[in-house]
């Protein structure tokens, strides 16, 4: 689909390569798009996986990339991407990397059966033209003056995308469901995105939350949520250093917690090949499992939650991270999300477990909880239905009482040293 395209300076307003007869639509110099033919929409098989492979040019710190479907009226020859719908398929980050020093790229691998549905959905495919959007937004400025070749370059990375399937091609379905949800909004392009300290990015001012609604038109046999996040903000105290736990609610119930990060950093450390603050000189395991959200080169997690059967009407959901702090009125959270459903049977499904669970048995005694588990509990946490937090404490003893709790339904969260997590509802009388 990409060959090494080039990506250019994020923040320049001349769009180079703007009339290259190589069939790419370059809305910015970091995001481009390349309309899907009739050839290529008929090589989907059921197994799908897409390969990104980002090469390192002058630019030399960790940037946000991702790859996006657009679903345009057909015929048009170009679009605005605030006019029409569009669904984030992956996310990844780049490393620190020197052009001049190997490996001079990383490669990032996706397992993606339910896009191969989307890919086939009759319905869409006779309403609209299905182009692929790839961005990588770079600025060459520190590249300039610390890479030797790039003191006059604006050229910042290039990328190569493609799919590729063990299957053959499949028949286009009529049982796909398509929702988009929320899209998240690029780097430079204005509105923040999810924080407590911007109008429009939260539900209330001061409290890190925000509800997305969306419409289901018809009932389906099987619904997931395809959740997208990442915590940006490199500031001091910024959220990007601190790992904090995120609920999901769907129509108001608890559906979904994760804590990002907490995964070992080390397999990445090979495509840093740019000196930074973020990887020592010799490897520290331990480390990894409290710094940061996540990897510089590393694929972001691609997050399903299962909702099982789903009736038509409005629907909302709800993203709360309490605990974020945004200090200083910095940082923003990216987040994406679309819904897709299955008409009859089961929405296909070869995406990892990535919220890293905690096996705790809990038993509730009147307003006392108890909790017991493999390891000892190193932070509990009660939570308003709503995702506010109550009350933590550190090294718990395996037992907390809600007996000073207003009567109700409260979300209680036990993690582990290393931050997986249990999470039980309690309601107190």
């Amino acid at each position: 689909m990409y060959d090494k395209a080039v990506f250019y300076d994020g923040y320049n307003a001349n769009v180079f390569d703007k009339d290259a007869a190589d069939g790419i639509l370059r809305h910015t110099n970091y995001l481009y798009a390349k309309r899907l033919t009739d050839a290529d929409l008929q090589w989907f098989g059921n197994d799908l996986t897409m390969k990104v492979s980002i090469g390192a040019l002058c630019d030399n710190y960790d940037r946000l990339g991702n790859v996006t479907l657009a679903l345009v009226p057909k015929g048009e020859e170009s679009y605005d991407i605030d006019e029409v719908q569009r669904i984030e398929v992956a996310r990844f980050v780049t490393p620190f990397m020197n052009k001049n020093r190997q490996p001079n790229s990383v490669p990032y691998e996706y397992k993606l059966p339910g896009l191969s549905l989307i890919m086939r959905d009759a319905a869409l495919r006779a309403k609209y033209d299905f182009w692929l959007e790839f961005e990588v937004f770079g600025i060459p400025y520190a590249a300039n003056q610390q890479i030797v070749g790039c003191a006059t370059r604006n050229d910042v990375f290039s990328g190569t995308l493609e799919f590729v399937s063990a299957d053959e091609p499949a028949e286009l379905t009529e049982d796909n469901v398509l929702v988009p949800i929320v899209m998240k909004k690029t780097e430079i392009h204005g509105p923040k995105n999810f924080n407590s300290y911007t109008e429009g990015a939260c539900d209330e001012l001061g409290k890190a939350a925000k509800t997305y609604r969306f419409t289901l038109d018809e009932d389906v046999n099987d619904a997931r949520i395809i959740l997208i996040t990442s915590n940006h903000g490199a500031a001091e105290n910024g959220e990007e250093y601190v790992r904090r736990h995120h609920f999901v609610y769907v129509d108001g119930e608890p559906v979904f917690d994760y804590t990002p990060g907490g995964v070992d950093c080390e397999p990445y450390r090979k495509y840093n090949t740019q000196a930074n603050g973020i990887y020592g000189y010799t490897p520290d395991y331990d480390f990894w499992y409290n710094y940061s959200n996540w990897c510089p080169g590393q694929a972001f997690p691609i997050r399903e939650i299962h909702l099982g059967a789903m009736k038509a009407g409005e629907h909302s959901m709800l993203l709360s991270v309490p605990d974020a702090e945004f200090y200083g009125n910095q940082g923003d959270f990216y987040v994406s999300a679309y819904l897709q459903g299955a008409r009859k049977g089961l929405v296909p499904s070869e995406v990892p477990e990535l919220v890293m669970k905690a096996d705790f048995e809990f038993r509730q005694e009147g307003n006392t909880l108890f909790f017991h588990g493999a390891e000892p509990a190193a932070e509990v946490a009660i939570y308003s239905i709503g995702g506010e937090l109550l009350y933590g404490r550190h090294n718990p003893c395996d037992s907390i009482s809600l007996e000073t709790f207003a009567p109700g339904l409260y979300l209680i969260s036990v993690r582990t040293a290393d931050g997986r997590a249990a999470l039980h509802k309690m309601v107190v009388k």
